[in-house]
């Protein structure tokens, strides 16, 4: 629910926000994590919910979107960028997550929402993350997109990714949730197994009943 702060635990999960309560366990390890560089070098990814001011950087091309969060491993011996390299990989996306577009050169700002999600997607996904961190990850686009996008989704975590989906939208969290955590104004509210969830289980948590 809209309030409940729940982007609030993804960006300390990412080190954006620290917490200044709490622990972070991965995999049984307790890790204090202080800034994004620290997280990402954990394996964890946050795609934002908010892809044209933040998570997208509207004016450049597909391919140097793609991989501006994981450009070091695009330096060559004098720091140049290898371009080829560069391309190679987002084709490789393009065709993955089948991004529509003339070009990989192709501005992000002139996809449809739909696209610039999946260029958002490539771009973590090109980082390699065990445990990644989506907020609203189908808000503002339309039906079709939002369907591949929940297919992509089940597809990661098949391949051994952690999914952590941050939504308000309660038909998505049921469709794509193994355990639900419910919060409300920052607190905890309890977790329900997904298979045994439903709307009315959920919304009471939310409420405080």
């Amino acid at each position: 629910m809209v309030g409940s702060r729940r982007t609030d635990v993804g960006l300390a999960i990412f080190g954006v926000s620290p917490a200044d309560s709490g622990s972070i366990e991965i995999e049984g390890q307790t890790e204090d994590i202080q800034s994004p560089q620290q997280a990402q070098k954990l394996g964890i990814a946050y795609m934002t919910e908010d892809r044209r001011k933040l998570g997208l950087a509207m004016p450049m091309s597909i391919t140097e979107n793609i991989t501006l969060a994981s450009l070091k491993k695009y330096l060559g011996a004098f720091g140049f960028v290898d371009s080829e390299k560069e391309e190679q990989t987002a084709g490789e996306f393009k065709n993955r997550l089948e991004i529509k577009t003339p070009s990989l050169t192709h501005e992000v700002g002139k996809l449809s929402g739909g696209n610039q999600q999946k260029v958002m997607f490539s771009k973590w996904l090109n980082t390699q993350p065990r445990i990644f961190i989506l907020d609203e990850p189908t808000r503002g686009i339309d039906i079709g997109a939002k369907a591949e996008v929940h297919q992509m989704i089940r597809e990661l975590a098949k391949e051994g990714i952690a999914i952590i989906c941050i939504s308000s939208d309660l038909p998505e969290v049921l469709a794509l949730s193994d355990r639900i955590l419910v919060m409300r104004e920052g607190r905890q509210m309890g977790i329900l197994e997904g298979a045994s969830a439903d709307q009315e289980s959920v919304m009471a948590l939310a409420m405080g009943q």
